[in-house]
This record gives structure tokens, C-alpha cells and sequence, in this order.
């Protein structure tokens, strides 16, 4: 007994098939002149704000206090050269080399991080610990928002590619000008080009967790989490709740429920009295 298809429901396979195939054809021949355009055309002009951040220095002063700030190198803005390896281990150290730099290698610091920044000031943190390298002594570790945890870490594919207005609340979305601004710090010194290359810090997590979570819950470090409970990437309640477990001598401030990924830029002054009340509890 014969189990062969009739030959109509055959060229039907086949044609399928050859269809599927014309189909992903028409999407790379589209796709190739518009990434050699994306890689290409000039980058845009910095904005007024723009040039005003990029010209006013690295630290200000506040109540008496230096406020240093320091970019990672690679990410957006950055003007490093590429191709790089980035790593998270190269931040720590560059931020260290700035300490020793400025003078304040062996001072007591008090850090405020965000993000991918959270990563680099648990190396810090597992450092200044471990005393493993004598430059850096942390009097406290704010945080905000970080993957620190790969188990509920779920980067969004419009944040990597730098299309951010995923990762805000709806009644937080940046302005048509700050969203310009934001591509613009991407394009700077074609910036993305090495998003690729950035990006495999949420490798580095997964691979040195017992390093990093592991210098959180064991520190004796005054600690604080401050947290917009709407982020996709860290989300709640997931986020929150492992961190109460694990980390329990830090204290926490959860934001407004419509504040997102970006609580500094989103609640501006919720964040900084947060922040204000952790760093006057000590």
C-alpha cells in the first residue's frame, strides 16, 4: 500500500519552500543597504546640552562634597578607541587608575551607581573588600536598577539597540529632544559600533556571579538599593524579592509603580532624597 503524497500537495511543499526562501532573500537584500547606510551616515551634530555636559569636567562640588563622575569606557559618548575587549575587571581598574590619579587612592568613598555600573562597583566592592589591590576603601555603595542578578535579568532587544523609550514608564518617556540626545551619545565616536562588544558584560555576569553576588551579601559595607519598580529588565517583583533575601543588610528605597528602568532621570527628585536619606543614616 502506497504512502506517497499526490503530486499536487509535493509542488505545494516545494513551492512553500522556494517562497520561504524569496522571502528571506527580499529581507536581506532590504536589510543590507540599510545597515550600510546605519554604519555610514554621518553622525549627529552634539545639542547645546550636549556640548555643556561634555565641557563641564568630571566632578562638581555639592554641600562641601567632590562629586566625581566617570564614563565606562566603550559606552555611549566614551571616546576610547575600538576594536576593544571590553570587560567589566578593565572598568573597576580604570576607575581605580582615576582614583590614584585625583590623588584619592586610600580615601574613604562613597559610590552611587546605575545599571551597568552597578557591575563595576561590585568588582570595586569585592576589591575594596579583599583589600586586593590597596587604591580604593568604599564607605558605602548606593545602587539602582543593575542586573545584578542573571536569574532576573531580561535585557530588552529595543535597549540594546539603543531604542531606550521600551524601558521608561508611560508617564516618563523622555522628550523627543532627550531621545535625539540619547542617539546622538550612541553615534559619538561611532559608539555603535561596539555595542556588540559591550554587551557581553551580561556574560561576564552569569560567569563571575559568585564573585559579584558574592561581595554583596557578604559585605559589611553600608548598603542601599534605590528601584523603579516598572523595569522590564529588572523586574518586580522578581528583582526585589531576591534581593531582600540574599542581600539583607542593605536598605531599600522602591520608587513610584510608574517609574521605570531609569529612576534618576524619571523621578529625578525621588531618587536624590533617597539617596540624601541613605548617605545621612551613617
Amino acid at each position: 500500500m502506497s504512502h506517497d503524497s499526490p503530486p499536487e500537495t509535493k509542488n505545494e511543499c516545494v513551492s512553500a519552500r522556494r517562497g520561504g526562501r524569496e522571502w528571506w532573500l527580499h529581507v536581506g537584500l532590504l536589510c543590507v543597504p540599510l545597515l550600510a547606510v546605519y554604519l555610514h551616515i554621518p553622525p549627529p551634530q552634539l545639542s547645546p546640552p550636549l556640548h555643556s555636559w561634555r565641557n563641564s569636567g568630571h566632578f562638581f562640588t555639592f554641600r562641601g562634597n567632590s562629586i566625581f563622575y566617570k564614563e565606562s569606557v566603550g559606552v555611549v559618548g566614551s571616546s576610547d578607541v575600538r576594536p576593544h575587549r571590553y570587560s567589566i575587571f578593565e572598568q573597576a581598574s580604570v576607575v581605580e587608575a582615576l582614583l590614584v590619579h585625583l590623588g584619592l587612592s586610600g580615601q574613604r568613598l562613597n559610590i552611587l551607581s546605575h545599571d551597568y555600573g552597578d557591575t563595576v562597583a561590585l568588582e570595586l566592592l569585592y576589591r575594596s573588600d579583599t583589600n586586593r589591590s590597596g587604591h580604593i576603601i568604599i564607605n558605602s555603595l548606593c545602587l539602582s536598577n543593575g542586573g545584578i542578578f542573571p536569574e532576573t535579568h531580561y535585557p530588552r532587544f529595543l535597549q540594546t539597540l539603543g531604542l531606550i523609550s521600551d524601558v521608561f514608564g508611560p508617564y516618563t518617556q523622555p522628550t523627543e529632544a532627550e531621545l535625539w540626545d540619547m542617539w546622538t551619545g550612541i553615534r559619538f565616536n561611532d559608539g555603535n559600533l561596539v555595542l556588540d562588544s559591550i554587551l557581553q558584560y551580561i556574560n561576564q555576569r552569569l560567569k563571575h556571579r559568585e564573585r559579584w553576588v558574592g561581595a554583596l551579601t557578604s559585605t559589611l559595607t553600608p548598603l542601599h538599593m534605590i528601584y523603579g519598580p516598572l523595569d522590564p529588565v529588572n523586574p518586580h517583583p522578581q528583582f526585589i524579592q531576591l534581593y531582600q533575601k540574599l542581600v539583607k543588610r542593605s536598605t531599600l528605597s522602591v520608587l513610584d509603580d510608574h517609574v521605570s528602568h531609569y529612576p534618576q532621570l524619571e523621578d529625578a527628585t525621588g531618587f536624590f532624597n533617597a539617596y540624601l536619606s541613605f548617605i545621612n543614616s551613617f
